[in-house]
């Protein structure tokens, strides 16, 4: 690791260590790094080390345990801004010969035909939408401090003074919520995401991505451009979460509407002090009833209605509101074109056209609330409905039936929903669609319905829509999850956009969501991913014959085994054609803050998200050869017999998995909104992807994002091993995925999960964990073989130094987790050993970079 990084995660330390000082007294910074010195030696003398540490650590009482596992996540926390800062700042990126990626793609792209690129970039949207985490572990609080530790790095290196006080602020705050989040809280986070750090990025990130485009094709972006927009799930999202409800939907939605307007009016009245000019139309100057200039009454105009818009939302109040983005572009376009026809177009590309290209990306509302909502749930209603107007139980009838009926009620101009009382699960369905008819278009993102695998799914939406009242055509997404679903989601599709009284209301587009984490839940990493790639594929083909622009939308997650990794390798994997509708991914938790937390890591986020987007677009990958896809149908279809054999065939492995993990401690610690099963009494196909990753990664055996893809590789190697080297290195989605399974070999340890194992795990269950630590072990050398390397991430130093540092910092926390759980799984629901276990969880996912 860069010496620079090192001094900074040093010096921060030594002020971690003063502040523990004060509190404690000298002696325990002593006891703190006599265990790091140990901890570090690991690597010479592991069971010597490994003794000791349990020993100490099982003669400690819990509240000494507590000090110690909230000054190593501290720690990580620390080490992690340094690292952070340092890669977005001129020193880092030109030691680490880190291009930027705008640049770089000027060369690649720089022989391309003019039009081509200006194609591209109307075609570029990147359509962020931000959700909530279940196991999302730092409170808000600290994030905020984090982000001013990074910024007195970046901008007082040589002075501490700062950044010692945000530390001690930091060590004496409780970080551990003693709550649960409610939904409006998260919410309210992600809109300060925005506020603390997008708001600014997202201009400069525009004004960079016009000089590319003046570079290359001779033009500005269009005014009306809109490469980037948000969008969220935060209190949208009531699949699962019975605490999103209708009213607390509202409630969110005027919170950020509130939030934009006080945003804006500060936009505002700088524009007001900096557009004094007396140059301007006619038509301005008519306009000037004031006297007080004509781009100035223009503006106060504008701050009027902001500032009543205000008072409205304070009060709980939308009537008389800005309801749409046109009342702020108006004017301010206006006075831009004014300005330019002046021959002031300095002044009209500076603060009046970032904040023009703000409002195409945020709206009045800075996110549009997506709303997701079960199938069952649907239909549950809709059976109410159908048996209240004595047509029978919707729930017995066939497919066919069922779109017969929706089919026929979509042009039928009576009422569909009768004055009965409604089950309470039915009711707040209804309510939602009632919640959308009264929202302002501008603030609603889509409509996206989990685990759909019919067209009734579809059309049943599109109903209950028209039944409430919601004049506008609101997206719908089918979301396919399942491995199942994915294959069988262009067939849905096609019959989908054959119904034409459906289609001509989609305005010539139509969102389609790929789940990336219930489908490797449900068919393990390497099957699952293969399964998303010829789904999108198929899709493609269906949109092209029915001539509709196919958007589709990614779900993401932070971890390998829910699809996440670098953004430049996830879209240059990506199908060709995938990316003509844009790109609308999930961020999700920690990942929303290791990629958009601090304005110039959005900006860099940014470029990376949109130079692979052009890129692809310009440059598109070629589609794979045949004997390239037999192979993978061959592996994936190993890969998931062997995950299966594990997770589903294996009478024990649900057992195993909650004794060898925190998994059952999950559910009742206050981390996030929703609960951790979408049932109570389910087994591991109810347990949401997230808190069945996080479990995972927390003992380090992290199976989901490995089990069966070495198998499979294994199994193939011997007789196409050169194919697979052609694949690797002509086929971006190959090599993405074999590059974010090394990266997964790197954060696991089969030594710590032994631990776990050893002691929370029945002697009768351990030789499955010696079976699953074995495999592990057999796949790392299976692909470092094929990659031809001796350890995983060798040619990523920087990636490498940076996990080898956390080391130390991670083997206590481990081993305190461990005496923690089985402390309080002898005496349950013990509030000080539940408080240590999230103080260990928070050092983990911290260190791992990661949550689920």
């Amino acid at each position: 690791m860069l010496e620079a990084v090192r001094n900074n995660v040093r010096a921060l330390g030594t002020l971690l260590g003063n502040t523990i000082a004060v509190e404690q007294g000298e002696e325990w910074v002593d006891k703190i790094e006599h265990i790091r010195l140990l901890s570090r030696n690991a690597k010479i003398n592991e069971a010597e080390v490994i003794e000791k540490l349990q020993q100490l650590f099982s003669h400690c009482s819990e509240q000494d345990m507590i000090v110690y596992a909230r000054a190593f996540s501290q720690f990580l926390n620390l080490a992690n801004i340094a690292e952070q800062q340092y890669t977005v700042s001129e020193e880092g990126l030109e030691q680490l010969e880190l291009p930027h990626p705008l640049t770089a793609l000027a060369e690649k792209v720089g022989n391309v035909n003019k039009d081509t690129f200006k194609q591209a970039l109307e075609k570029l949207h990147i359509e962020l939408v931000l959700t909530a985490h279940p196991t999302e572990i730092n409170r808000r609080t600290f994030i905020h401090k984090y982000h001013q530790i990074a910024d007195e790095l970046q901008n007082n290196p040589d002075d501490h003074t700062r950044i010692a006080e945000l530390i001690e602020q930091a060590w004496f705050t409780n970080e551990i919520r003693q709550e649960r989040p409610t939904p409006l809280d998260e919410s309210r986070w992600g809109l300060e995401v925005i506020a603390d750090s997008l708001w600014s990025a997202v201009p400069q990130f525009m004004r960079e991505l016009d000089d590319l485009s003046k570079q290359i094709t001779g033009e500005p972006i269009a005014i009306d451009a809109t490469p980037i927009t948000m969008a969220s799930w935060m209190a949208g999202d009531r699949d699962g979460n019975p605490f999103v409800t209708a009213e607390l939907s509202e409630q969110a939605i005027l919170n950020a509407r509130l939030m934009a307007s006080e945003l804006y009016l500060k936009d505002f009245k700088d524009l007001y002090l900096e557009l004094s000019m007396s140059r301007a139309t006619n038509e301005l100057h008519d306009a000037d009833l004031d006297g007080i200039g004509p781009y100035r009454y223009q503006m106060r105009q504008v701050i009027k209605k902001l500032e009543h818009s205000i008072e409205l939302f304070k009060e709980g109040k939308t009537q008389g509101a800005i309801e749409s983005c046109e009342e702020l572009l108006t004017p301010l376009n206006e006075c831009r074109d004014s300005l330019i026809e002046h021959g002031l177009v300095r002044i009209a590309d500076s603060l009046i056209l970032d904040t023009i290209r703000k409002i195409h990306a945020f709206g009045i509302s800075l996110v549009k609330l997506d709303v997701r909502q079960h199938s069952e749930r649907h239909n549950q209603a809709i059976s109410e409905i159908t048996q209240a107007l004595g047509l029978g139980d919707y729930l017995d009838w066939d497919e066919a039936k069922r779109v017969e009926f929706l089919s026929q009620e979509l042009v039928n101009n009576r009422p569909l929903i009768p004055n009965v009382e409604f089950t309470a699960d039915s009711q707040e369905v209804l309510d939602t669609f009632a919640m959308i008819a009264k929202q302002p278009k501008d603030v609603m993102g889509i409509y996206i319905i989990s685990m759909a695998s019919e067209v009734s799914d579809v059309l049943l939406v599109k109903l209950l829509m028209k039944a409430h009242g919601v004049q506008w055509d609101m997206p719908i997404a089918p979301l396919f999850e399942t491995l199942d679903d994915l294959n069988n989601a262009a067939g849905v599709m096609k019959k989908v956009l054959s119904f034409g009284d459906y289609t001509k209301r989609c305005n010539g587009q139509h969102y389609v969501m790929i789940g990336y984490s219930d489908s490797s839940k449900d068919a393990g990493v390497l099957a699952a991913t293969w399964a998303q790639y010829q789904a999108q594929e198929a899709l493609v083909q269906v949109f092209k014959e029915k001539d509709i622009v196919l958007k589709l939308f990614h779900g993401r997650g932070g971890t390998i085994g829910r699809g996440g990794g670098p953004a430049h390798d996830a879209i240059s994997s990506q199908p060709p054609g995938t990316l003509d509708g844009g790109l609308r991914v999930t961020e999700q938790g920690e990942t929303i803050r290791y990629k958009f937390g601090l304005p110039n890591l959005a900006v860099r986020s940014l470029h990376l998200y949109a130079s692979a987007i052009l890129e692809s677009l310009v440059l598109p990958p070629k589609a794979p050869k045949p004997e390239w896809r037999k192979l993978m149908d061959t592996m994936a279809e190993e890969s998931c017999s062997q995950y299966r054999h594990y997770v589903q065939g294996n009478p024990d492995f649900v057992k195993y998995f909650r004794q060898a993990t925190p998994e059952q401690e999950l559910s009742a610690l206050p981390l996030g909104s929703r609960p951790a099963k979408r049932k109570k009494d389910g087994g591991i196909e109810s347990l949401r992807a997230i808190p069945w990753i996080f479990a995972w990664s927390q003992n380090r055996l992290v199976v989901p994002s490995w089990l069966g893809l070495g198998h499979a590789i294994a199994n193939q190697e011997g007789k196409n091993k050169a194919l697979m080297q052609e694949m690797m290195t002509s086929w971006p989605y190959f090599r993405a995925r074999i590059s974010l399974t090394e990266m997964v070999y790197l954060k696991s340890d089969v030594l710590v999960a032994e631990l776990y194992d050893k002691t929370l795990v029945e002697p009768e269950l351990q030789s499955l964990g010696n079976e699953l630590r074995s495999q592990l072990q057999k796949d790392e050398q299976t692909v470092l073989t094929l990659l031809e390397q001796k350890e995983s991430l060798e040619k990523d130093k920087w990636n490498l130094n940076s996990f080898e540092l956390r080391q130390p910092y991670l083997l206590p926390l481990h081993l305190m987790q461990i005496e923690a759980l089985k402390r309080l799984r002898a005496t349950p629901e013990h509030p000080v050993y539940e408080q240590l276990l999230m103080y260990t969880m928070a050092g983990i996912a911290t260190g791992m970079r990661n949550t689920g």
